[in-house]
């Protein structure tokens, strides 16, 4: 079986973790920790139903790196589709990160953290080279990262070509119902950003309105449902003919709560085989909520 790979490699505590499970979500298999000189024997198991994999390789196992090179092309010449996101961060972030959770750093001697890091850097630097993306997560919430994700990985794909429009609407139900809307779901559950007086004049568009709305429990519990719900009808909204879908996402006034949710949904949904775009009617009209 000719097969659709991405690797996901780059530096410990650059996002690598979100950008399995954000494919993972998409419908890829994932293993992690897969020393690259196994990857051909690996992809070559011909009980490994899955079209789409994706093998996380990084320093732990960087004594089986090999020949990068010559591996890649040795699984190019088999058949399958390679790209490679390489997820890297300033030294600065890493050295945050790695205090913040505690984790011990997989090249960590005692030279210290940095040193570690540096030392990452020349170890991984073949695989950057050879990188298809270069995702650095310095500035990035998870959300973000994994929108960057991806898009990187379906965005300008064939296999979203010719397939089923869907049009992501945030909107707000004090303007009306979106004449459009196939599909229209209420997220005035999720606490207002507009109560936060410094959120208030900002958008969903802005940062920090999106971690104010996504990192809220009710949220993620909220996008799990709607995922295995969208997950389960779109592909049977195509297989009856359907050409385009437009899923309205409401709040009060279509500025804060719609527009961030909107924008966290769209990219889950490039791995069903959509092209997928994102628009915000209301998001300039007015900021009372």
């Amino acid at each position: 079986m000719k097969r659709r790979l991405v690797i996901i490699t780059g530096l410990s505590g650059s996002g690598k973790s979100t950008g399995a499970r954000s494919l993972e979500d998409a419908g890829f298999f994932v293993i992690d920790n897969l020393p690259l000189v196994m990857l051909p024997d690996f992809l070559s198991l011909t009980g490994l139903g899955y079209e789409k994999v994706a093998a996380v390789i990084d320093a732990r196992s960087s004594e089986f790196l090999g020949d990068c090179h010559e591996l890649l092309n040795k699984v190019r010449t088999d058949g399958h589709q390679v790209d490679i996101l390489y997820f890297e961060a300033s030294d600065a972030n890493l050295v945050k990160r790695f205090s913040e959770t505690r984790r011990r750093h997989p090249l960590f001697r005692k030279a210290g953290i940095v040193a570690a890091i540096a030392r990452e850097r020349e170890v991984m630097a073949e695989l950057r080279r050879l990188a298809t993306v270069i995702l650095d997560s310095s500035e990035t919430t998870v959300h973000q990262l994994r929108q960057r994700v991806l898009a990187a990985v379906f965005a300008d794909s064939d296999e979203i070509d010719g397939r089923m429009l869907l049009q992501i609407q945030s909107f707000g139900f004090r303007n009306g119902l979106p004449l459009a809307a196939d599909l229209v779901f209420d997220v005035r559950f999720l606490d207002n950003p507009h109560f936060v007086e410094e959120l208030r004049p900002k958008s969903g568009l802005d940062l920090a309105v999106s971690d104010f709305v996504l990192s809220q429990a009710d949220y993620q519990t909220f996008l799990d449902k709607l995922k295995n719900l969208l997950f389960f009808l779109l592909p049977r909204y195509r297989k009856e003919g359907k050409t385009s879908l437009t899923i309205g996402i409401g709040c009060t006034a279509g500025r804060h709560r719609s527009v961030a949710v909107a924008e966290d949904l769209g990219p889950h949904l490039l791995g069903v085989g959509c092209a997928v775009q994102v628009d915000h009617r209301d998001i300039d009209k007015g900021q009372q909520q």
